[in-house]
């Protein structure tokens, strides 16, 4: 019995272990910002994002900075704040990605020849 119990237990942790590793960790508002605005000039300096999707995407998160705002204005965030934070960060982060390998070039701004 009790090694039956001690081996459900081992398969249990076993089981849970990559569930734990698939959740990704939890970041403050500051660091989500700064991970997309990095994750932006670096696109920039390496020639995945052209101009004008640089341009976009920053605009995007300054709106996102200015909601932010907002919301700190009236008592700090409040969870439903903060749920809705995370998902318009989720979409830039999306649209960073989608932007950064639509092999579009820097060179040429988009433009084909």
């Amino acid at each position: 019995m009790k090694r039956t119990l001690l081996a459900l237990a081992a398969l249990a942790t076993v089981a849970a272990a990559p569930l734990a590793a698939q959740a990704a960790p939890w970041q403050s508002v500051n660091q989500r910002q700064a991970n997309l605005e990095q994750r932006i000039d670096q696109g920039v300096r390496n020639g995945s994002l052209t101009r004008s999707e640089a341009q976009r995407l920053r605009g995007e998160f300054r709106s996102i900075s200015r909601l932010e705002a907002s919301y700190r204005r009236s008592n700090g965030l409040s969870m439903r704040e903060r749920a809705d934070l995370d998902a318009r960060f989720d979409r830039l982060s999306r649209q960073i990605q989608v932007q950064r390998h639509d092999r579009d070039d820097r060179r040429h701004d988009g433009r084909r020849s």
